[in-house]
């Protein structure tokens, strides 16, 4: 059985690594294979919007008892009541049936009636209600400009606490990744976008975010030290601290994802389209994109934008030639990082052996003992009589 606690403890000290850095073009090519999915669903297929955006007449008949054929039966009411165009019918909880149609103007009454002697029900059972397609344009572009401004705040927040800019480009990129993958999958199987599919387009950013930003932080951390010690490549660091926060991402992932997965259980099964299934499957793809952008696509991306900076190459140099000196081949930046610096609780981490180059001294931790017994005090020398 696999310890899971234990290969976490492995990852964070350097003990074990997975090299992301250096299949930097592996994940590259997943994520142009998805997005190219994606911008094909978008614009050969088109997106599948919803009665809110491009306006028209929706009926509720409540109280069927006999939902076999439901469609065919709304087909049939909505033609006999004189109203052309497309139909859409779906089942919402357990005994109400929601049709959607072009707007019927002056037929409400007689598509009612229609669908109540369908349907079986008295006609006081069938609600209807007419939107206009100008709430769904509002809307969309309240949404639109609230990205707009999202994005120029995140973009100068990244920027100043980073004191990169090169970190915002890396952490707005992977935004772009997750919202373009996340709206193509709705393209491709067709789900309906409606409002709150909006806005749950913009909470899953959020999210994307607040994942990246953290794995920023942990490659921030490692960099500076790597630059201040010189111990280490640039790379290597940047891919020590996504070692080091990837059980925190998948864990995070994970305990987000179970309620909402619940949600959209429930939802398809008992509830059926409505505002709380809408958003709880924006959110579901949206955080699980986002999880796999903040690992294999934002720190990867980083690192090649900062590869030809004179320091990093300098660093990479210096690395390379202690390397050369300790008898040890040098690589570019696939060797197994040591893990440098200390913790926030003040812990050195220290490097397996098979990570040494032959014949230097391993580095013990700051608190060890050389010899002897640990944290035992000293006996005073018995008195003689």
């Amino acid at each position: 059985m696999i310890n899971f606690a234990q290969v976490g403890n492995d990852l964070y000290t350097g003990k074990r690594s997975i090299d992301f850095i250096k299949r930097q073009k592996t994940w590259y090519a997943v994520s142009a294979v998805l997005i190219a999915l994606a911008l094909l669903g978008i614009f050969a297929r088109g997106l599948n919007f919803g009665i809110e955006f491009s306006g028209g007449s929706e009926f509720r008949v409540q109280g069927v008892t006999n939902s076999e054929n439901y469609e065919q039966k709304a087909q049939t009411a909505v033609s006999d009541a004189g109203i052309e165009g497309n139909v859409v019918s779906t089942i919402v909880g357990q005994n109400t049936v929601r049709v959607q149609t072009e707007a019927a103007a002056g037929l409400t009454d007689e598509a009612s009636a229609a669908l109540a002697q369908e349907f079986g029900v008295a006609k006081t059972s069938v609600s209807a209600s007419l939107i206009g397609p100008s709430w769904g344009a509002s809307v969309s572009k309240q949404a639109i400009q609230g990205l707009i401004v999202f994005l120029v705040l995140v973009t100068i927040v990244m920027a100043l606490y980073f004191r990169t800019w090169k970190m915002a480009v890396s952490g707005l990129v992977a935004l772009l990744h997750d919202l373009v993958i996340t709206v193509g999958i709705y393209a491709l199987f067709g789900f309906e976008i409606t409002p709150s599919s909006m806005i749950g387009f913009l909470t899953i950013l959020g999210y994307s975010l607040y994942d990246t930003v953290v794995v920023f932080d942990k490659v921030r951390e490692n960099t500076a030290e790597a630059f201040q010690t010189r111990r280490m490549t640039y790379s290597a660091a940047a891919n020590l601290a996504v070692n080091q926060t990837l059980v925190r991402s998948i864990n995070t992932t994970v305990v987000a994802l179970l309620p909402i997965a619940a949600v959209l259980f429930v939802g398809f099964t008992l509830l059926g389209p409505g505002t709380l299934l809408d958003l709880s499957l924006a959110l579901f793809i949206g955080i699980a994109v986002g999880a796999y952008s903040s690992i294999f696509i934002a720190t990867p991306l980083l690192v090649d934008l900062r590869r030809n900076e004179p320091a990093v190459l300098e660093l990479d140099k210096h690395v390379a030639r202690q390397a050369a000196k300790a008898g040890a081949a040098p690589a570019a930046h696939a060797e197994e990082p040591v893990a440098v610096g200390a913790d926030r609780t003040g812990a050195a981490a220290v490097a397996s052996d098979a990570t040494l180059p032959e014949g230097a001294p391993r580095p013990v931790h700051k608190y060890a003992q050389a010899a002897g017994p640990r944290n035992q005090p000293k006996r005073a020398p018995k008195s003689r009589r």
